[in-house]
């Protein structure tokens, strides 16, 4: 529940900002208040809609242990991520590096909600394994950044966080893989092909 894969886009932003802030090109006053409104749009609003539909009985179980329990609140957050990179997008342009990340977690989301009407692959491990991806891309492109304590702590909690998954029984091996090969190879190609 920590680890929660809605928290990847404010966890890019944050590194972006803080760790690697030769990265954007974003005003230092700035950051802050995108930060929060990144927060805001891919995690609490996401979040609190999940749980209002399980307070509605709109999904039995806030698990979503079933591909069909898993199709709404997916599709529900995928339209969250649209709209916000959609925004980011047209109206405010503000940096492309910040643009391009919420477009790539945006169409990560998307594929892994198609693919969740078919198989149920991990969510989480999904997340962040695009999570270490674009942490390994970031670290070979700005060297001077210090990416070596983010990028061990993302290798320990992705596979921690994949171990209880298994652990749990909420997955079976094959869909951990499948949501650790989903997440990494579209975020590391997004980000390898954008940077270099």
């Amino acid at each position: 529940m920590i680890f929660q894969p809605l928290i990847v886009p404010s966890v890019v932003i944050a590194l972006l900002f803080y760790v690697i802030p030769e990265s954007t090109s974003v005003p230092q006053e700035a950051r802050w208040s995108l930060l929060l409104l990144i927060v805001v749009t891919t995690l609490l609003i996401p979040l609190l809609s999940v749980i209002g539909m399980r307070m509605t009985s709109l999904i039995p179980d806030i698990y979503m242990v079933t591909k069909r329990e898993r199709v709404l609140p997916f599709s529900l957050v995928s339209l969250f991520y649209l709209i916000t990179a959609g925004f980011f997008y047209f109206k405010l342009n503000v940096d492309p590096l910040f643009v391009h990340s919420l477009i790539v977690i945006t169409i990560c989301v998307l594929i892994l909600t198609f693919i969740t009407m078919f198989w149920r692959i991990s969510a989480h491990v999904t997340g962040l394994a695009g999570l270490l991806a674009i942490i390994i891309v970031l670290s070979l492109k700005f060297t001077a950044s210090s990416l070596l304590y983010p990028l061990i702590a993302a290798v320990l909690v992705c596979g921690a966080v994949s171990s209880a998954r298994l652990y749990l029984d909420a997955h079976k091996p094959l869909e951990i893989l499948g949501g650790f090969v989903l997440g990494f190879a579209i975020c590391f190609m997004a980000f390898y092909i954008y940077l270099f």
